[in-house]
């Protein structure tokens, strides 16, 4: 599988994951002390290739992704759920512990920030839904983030998630729906 686009991954162990996957060519952030250097270099991907931003599941990993975000427009993201980036034995989260299947998923599920008006989901629905606070929010978020390709969130979080890949009322409320029915049958 040939990816287009720049991958922007945090380090070179994620880009030996990302190649043992797909054909692709990556940006190393080294971290999460990106440099204004590294920046104009995602910039410049950006306007050449385009740039998919694929972090860690963790908080570094979603502090970059903002960094990015907000000094880069029109950036892919794609996620990958904390479970799935765990290694075989040991400690820690990243993208270099994700198998080649779940790195090329992700990569499909790629998603961006598309222009046409998105009627505004609200706080008051997330708490509706029971994805903010309550017993089993936690668990509906993670079944939500995974359906929409948008990643974990906490509560403070998913709207601001929401909002930024502009997610569709209707696309909610289906993925929203299938999360209950999934609970309901457990």
């Amino acid at each position: 599988m040939k990816i287009k686009e720049i991958i922007v991954v945090e380090g070179k162990d994620d880009t030996t994951a990302i190649r043992r996957a797909v054909n692709a060519d990556t940006i190393e952030t080294n971290g999460s002390a990106i440099n204004d250097q590294t920046i104009e270099k995602i910039r410049n991907a950006q306007e050449k290739r385009g740039v998919i931003v694929f972090t860690d599941p963790d908080f570094p990993g979603e502090k970059i992704r903002k960094m990015i975000s907000e000094q880069v427009a029109g950036c892919k993201h794609a996620f990958i759920p904390k479970e799935l980036a765990k290694p075989k034995s040991g400690r820690g989260i990243g993208v270099e512990h994700a198998s080649p299947e779940v790195i090329r998923e992700a990569l499909k599920g790629a998603q961006m920030m598309d222009d046409e008006a998105v009627e505004v989901i609200t706080q008051e629905d997330l708490l509706v839904a029971g994805l903010i606070g309550g017993q089993g929010a936690k668990e509906r978020r993670e079944k939500l983030g995974l359906l929409l390709k948008i990643g974990y969130t906490n509560g403070k979080q998913l709207h601001k998630r929401l909002m930024m890949f502009q997610v569709k009322r209707q696309d909610f409320a289906e993925a929203l729906a299938e999360v209950l029915k999934e609970e309901q049958n457990a």
